[in-house]
C-alpha cells in the first residue's frame, strides 16, 4: 500500500517539476523572441540566428512540455539544445568546468532536467499519461 502511494506521489511530483521547468523555459524563449520579459542582451536579436532558433525551440518545446505532450522526444531535443547552448554560448567564455563563472548554470541544469524527462516521461498530470490510459 505504501509503495503504491509513493509511486503516485513520485509521478505527481514529476509532473510538477515538468510544469515548472517548462514555464521557466518558455520565459527564456519569449525573452528572445518577443522581448518579454525584457533582457537587454536580446534587444537586437534576429530570429534567423542560432539564438532565435533556440528561442523558437524553447517556446514550442516548452509549451509541449507544459501540457506533457510528446514529453520524451521533446525533452530529448531540448536537452540537446541546452547542451549546445552551454558549449557554444557559455563555455566559450572560459571556465568550461565552472558554469557558475560563465553564466551557464541554467543551461546545464535545464539540460539534465530535460534528459531526466526524456528517460522518465511526463508524470501523472500529462497529456501523454491520458493518451496511454486509452
Amino acid at each position: 500500500m505504501a509503495f503504491a502511494q509513493n509511486a503516485q506521489l513520485t509521478s505527481r511530483a514529476l509532473s510538477v517539476l515538468r510544469i515548472v521547468s517548462a514555464y521557466l523555459l518558455i520565459q527564456h524563449g519569449t525573452a528572445k523572441l518577443f522581448g518579454f520579459p525584457h533582457v537587454a542582451y536580446f534587444d537586437n536579436l534576429q530570429v534567423v540566428s542560432l539564438v532565435g532558433f533556440a528561442g523558437i525551440l524553447e517556446v514550442v518545446g516548452g509549451l509541449l512540455l507544459l501540457i506533457g505532450l510528446f514529453t520524451r522526444p521533446v525533452a530529448f531535443v531540448l536537452s540537446g539544445l541546452l547542451a549546445f547552448a552551454y558549449f557554444i554560448g557559455h563555455a566559450s567564455k572560459g571556465f568550461v568546468a565552472a558554469p557558475m563563472l560563465n553564466g551557464g548554470e541554467s543551461a546545464v541544469l535545464f539540460c539534465f532536467v530535460f534528459l531526466f524527462f526524456a528517460a522518465a516521461g511526463g508524470g501523472a498530470w500529462s497529456v501523454d499519461a491520458l493518451r496511454s490510459r486509452k
